[in-house]
């Protein structure tokens, strides 16, 4: 059983490993701005305020709590705000992990596991998409992402870091026990902004494009259950030794489309729940899906939660019993 530093510890992902964590006997200590995290989200979890780019706190707290290894979650994932101001992200997203990487160095600490993006394969021309894929973000958060990736590879070759960068699709769902849920403010997520129609919070659901070369002509992507991201980040931990240089996809391996998340709303919830037909985004690939063999392969991992009606269900169930999020209690 380890300490183990979870950066980004309040968030939507984070919180959720951070709970997993916990019932598989390791001890979690949260590193967060609260940024976009939130500390009713780790009630009863060590947690220290800070930013990821302060190394002098960040050493402190890895020899204060005794930490053996990290899970690095903390970062700005807002594509569109990305492009707007890259910036914000490369200080953030590259720098940051440079001072947290390089804490880590200081203090002797050689274990983490770093939450990455299929973001940074950028528009595939093959589906599913596996570990081969040539790497092509399209935007400065995939880009910052994929810097990230090789600066890794280059703290491993140099100084034995030992590591595990996890690619996912889309994070999606709430903890299945209802204790944990999702909270973005702005939330861009597909399945809560559907929610949110169901909730009256929204007149209705836009669907950006519906000539997409799909069966029914809208965007398919693959929905990983956030109980299953977090489990897989424990397991990749747990898995780390000497050597380990691990790039991972983490997807179910399936895909659903646009109008499937809706009609899957709409049984869930029963509501009627508009949709309107909007212009594609630019750069909007038409499947994102992911092989997830070396996920099964290395991790001994799978997805419990593959159906698209039981990650809905389970949004839903947090959303109906906090409509404002972790503020309303």
């Amino acid at each position: 059983m380890m300490n183990v530093l979870v950066t980004g510890g309040a968030g939507y992902i984070g919180s959720h490993t951070v709970a997993c964590l916990a019932k598989q006997g390791h001890t979690p200590v949260v590193y967060d701005n609260l940024c976009f995290g939130h500390r009713q989200a780790i009630e009863g979890v060590k947690f220290v305020e800070g930013d990821i780019r302060d190394r002098d706190l960040l050493r402190r707290t890895i020899r204060e709590q005794a930490i053996e290894a990290v899970i690095h979650f903390a970062a700005f994932a807002y594509v569109g705000e990305s492009v707007i101001d890259p910036g914000k992200y490369y200080h953030n997203n590259v720098v940051g992990t440079i001072e947290l990487l390089e804490a880590i160095r200081a203090e002797n600490v050689q274990k983490i596991v770093f939450s990455s993006t299929c973001a940074t394969y950028g528009e595939p021309t093959t589906i599913p998409i596996d570990e081969n894929t040539p790497q092509a973000p399209i935007n400065p958060y995939g880009f910052s992402k994929l810097v990230v990736e090789r600066a890794l590879d280059d703290y491993a070759h140099a100084y034995g870091l030992q590591f595990a960068a996890l690619r996912y699709f889309n994070a999606s769902g709430c903890a299945i026990e209802g204790n944990l849920g999702e909270d973005h403010t702005p939330e861009t997520h597909l399945i809560p902004l559907i929610l949110q129609v169901a909730l009256g919070q929204r007149e209705q659901i836009t669907i950006f494009g519906d000539d997409f070369d799909t069966p029914d002509g809208t965007c398919v992507r693959d929905y990983i259950h956030v109980d299953d991201l977090a489990s897989a980040h424990v397991a990749a931990l747990e898995r780390l030794s000497p050597g380990t240089r691990w790039k991972i996809n983490l997807g179910t391996g399936q895909g659903y489309s646009v109008r499937e998340v809706i009609d899957s709303c709409r049984r869930i919830t029963g509501h009627e729940i508009p949709a309107v037909d909007g212009p594609r985004r630019e750069g909007d690939p038409p499947r994102l899906i992911a092989a997830n063999d070396l996920a099964k392969q290395l991790l001994g991992w799978q997805p419990q939660h593959r159906e698209i009606d039981t990650i809905v269900n389970s949004a839903w169930q947090w959303m109906s019993r906090h409509p404002n999020g972790y503020e309303a209690g």
